[in-house]
């Protein structure tokens, strides 16, 4: 019999897998496996800092090349 600890943790589980599906959705990887996050920012060539690549695993943009396309496309 699961109690309400229980129920609360796999509520927990599936919050938090919807939540990686819209991450990984908005960030145009849905249907994609992860992959490292690049080095490199596909549009403008600059460096992605190491922070950046630890904290959204597969990156492809520098930070102001993402906030330009999350602009662009709001």
């Amino acid at each position: 019999m699961t109690d309400a600890i229980d129920r609360a943790c796999e509520r927990e589980q599936e919050m938090l897998a919807d939540a990686l599906v819209e991450q990984a959705r908005r960030a145009g990887l849905a249907g994609k496996t992860v992959a490292d996050s690049a080095t490199t920012c596909e549009d403008c060539g600059g460096p992605i800092p190491a922070a950046r690549r630890r904290a959204v695993p597969g990156c492809l943009l520098c930070v102001e090349c993402q906030g330009a396309h999350e602009r662009a496309h709001r």
